[in-house]
Formats: structure tokens, C-alpha cells, sequence
């Protein structure tokens, strides 16, 4: 599996992440195979969040794995918080309390990387940066991320955090590819001009920090894959085409998209499928020309000026 450093950390990462939002949906037997099968195709970077199954994926995922500390040294584990019941809150007695949470349903010390969940309108940088100092002191946290957050955000982060923002997880997929398609049509009175986020991928890039894309198959919001999607007819006739020229699935040219862009990026998958997870790791070995990359791009709908 090829490997990418995450942001300016010397973390090398599989450049695909497992994502385990849906874990607790797996019994225990199902729950092993599936790791095992992560873990054999080299994808041994697995993404939790605090609220995933309130809690029940990460239990799962321990479970699954029969957690202890030779096989925790085998796999890097990156887990989020910030988010509750009705509200987002990044306060320090939060995140210190929801860390010591995650550690206890994974059954290790630290995680490898935590990441802030989605924007805190209330967000005191004083207290993430203190929070932060924390974490990292105790050895709970090795690295530091956000997630779905604007350029300036994280710079208000940065002016009080010293640990590096090493990652930001953003929603994008082929049919969900505004963070590309604002930057294509730059000054252009069309709605693809329009600037939804702060010109996130440039900032992203220019920082070294990894953009994780999270729903790589998804269209709108949740609102189901694209792929054999009769919603999609050109896109999947083209992805169709490209996937036999490379004698590859469906599912693995559209994770290879996202992979051929310079920046570098890691996305999450977020199957429980073995076999399409499989797909997903082959995507890691396709190298999309500019001309496939464009005629899938433009195939979902996006508009070249």
C-alpha cells in the first residue's frame, strides 16, 4: 500500500483511510474479517469518532482485534470529538472527557491523531490550545487535526495551538467536488464560481496539511452513492469505461479520482464490505491520465469555463 506523510507530521500514512461509522452494524465474527482483511491489503489507518454508534463502533472495533498493546503497535488509530446532542463543543473539560473515553472503548493509551468534529460557533482557541497541551503531555494524543473547517478557522486555531494541524476532514466526492470546480472557475459568473469555503484545497496544500475526504461515493448530503445510480447515467457509463480499460472495479476508479489529485490527499471509506473494500485498495495502484480525470470530472456535471 502506498504511503503518504500526514501533513507535516512524520506519521506516514496508508494513502487510503478505513473509515468505522458504520462498524457496530458488524457482528463480532464479521467485525474480524473485516479488519483482517484492512489490515492484509495494508490499510491499517482506521477513523472513529466519539459519536459513530454512540461510542458502540469503537467498542466493536477493540472487539474485533482482540486489543492489546503488539496488536495496537500494528495499526494507527485516529478518532474525533466535538460533537453532542444538539450543540458542538470544543471546551477543554470536553475534549479532555471525550478523549479519555475514546482511549477506554478502544482499550489503548493514546490515539495517533484526534481530530476536532466539524466547527464550534463557541469555539475558545485558549482552551483547545490548553486541551491540546494536555493531551500531548499525557501521551494521550501524538497528533492533531480539525475537520470540515475554512482557512481562517484553523488559523484562528493556529494563533493559540502550537501543535501542527495536520489533517482536515472535507466532504468530496466526483458529485460533491466544489472545493475543485470553485477553483476552476475562478471570476466566472456561474454558480461552480462560487467560493463555498475559503479556497479550503489551495490553504490545505499551501500548509501541508492532509485533506481526508469522507463519503467518496456519496452525492449530496448522506443521500446515497453515485455509483449504479440511475441518477448518474453519464457519469457511470464513463466510470464504466475507464474501470474496463484499467480492468478494475467501478468503485476503484472513482476512489482513483480523488487519489490523482496532487494534493496528496487520504480519503475515508466508509464501507463494511469486504469486497468493495478490497476495491477500494486497489485504487491505490491506478494512476488516472489528466484526460480520464477530466472525462470523469465533466461526466458528473461540472462545468469547465
Amino acid at each position: 500500500m502506498r504511503t503518504i506523510p500526514l501533513g507535516v507530521s512524520n506519521l506516514q500514512v496508508p494513502t487510503i483511510a478505513v473509515g468505522c461509522m458504520r462498524m457496530n452494524r458488524l457482528d463480532r465474527s464479521d467485525a474480524e474479517t473485516f479488519v483482517k482483511t484492512a489490515l492484509d491489503e495494508g490499510l491499517n489507518f482506521f477513523d472513529h469518532a466519539d459519536i459513530y454508534g454512540k461510542g458502540e463502533c469503537e467498542e466493536r472495533f477493540a472487539d474485533a482485534v482482540s486489543m492489546n498493546s503488539t496488536v495496537r503497535e500494528s495499526m494507527i488509530l485516529q478518532s474525533k470529538c466535538g460533537i453532542r446532542q444538539g450543540q458542538f463543543d470544543f471546551s477543554k473539560e470536553h475534549i479532555l472527557a471525550s478523549v479519555d473515553g475514546i482511549l477506554k472503548r478502544l482499550r489503548t493509551d493514546y490515539l495517533d491523531v484526534l481530530l476536532l468534529h466539524r466547527p464550534d460557533a463557541l469555539v475558545e482557541p485558549e482552551e483547545v490550545a490548553a486541551a491540546f497541551d494536555t493531551l500531548e503531555s499525557s501521551g494521550k494524543v501524538r497528533h492533531f487535526g480539525v475537520s470540515n473547517q475554512k482557512p481562517l478557522q484553523i488559523q484562528l486555531l493556529q494563533r493559540y495551538v502550537k501543535q501542527p494541524i495536520t489533517a482536515n476532514q472535507l466532504q468530496l466526492s466526483i458529485t460533491n467536488a466544489t472545493m475543485i470546480s470553485a477553483g476552476v472557475n475562478v471570476n466566472m459568473l456561474n454558480d461552480e464560481a462560487v467560493d463555498r469555503d475559503g479556497s479550503i484545497l489551495d490553504f490545505c496544500r499551501l500548509h501541508d496539511i492532509t485533506i481526508q475526504p469522507w463519503s467518496p461515493f456519496q452525492y449530496g448530503f448522506f443521500e446515497g452513492v453515485f455509483l449504479d445510480n440511475d441518477k448518474f447515467p453519464e457519469l457511470n457509463a464513463k466510470i464504466d469505461e475507464i474501470a474496463a480499460a484499467h480492468d478494475v472495479s467501478n468503485t476503484t476508479i472513482a476512489l482513483a479520482w480523488i487519489l490523482r489529485h496532487p494534493a496528496q490527499m487520504q480519503p475515508v471509506t466508509g464501507t463494511m464490505n469486504v469486497e468493495r473494500l478490497r476495491h477500494c485498495a486497489a485504487a491505490a495502484d491506478i494512476q488516472l491520465t489528466r484526460t480520464e480525470w477530466y472525462e470523469i470530472y465533466r461526466s458528473a456535471g461540472n462545468v469547465l469555463p
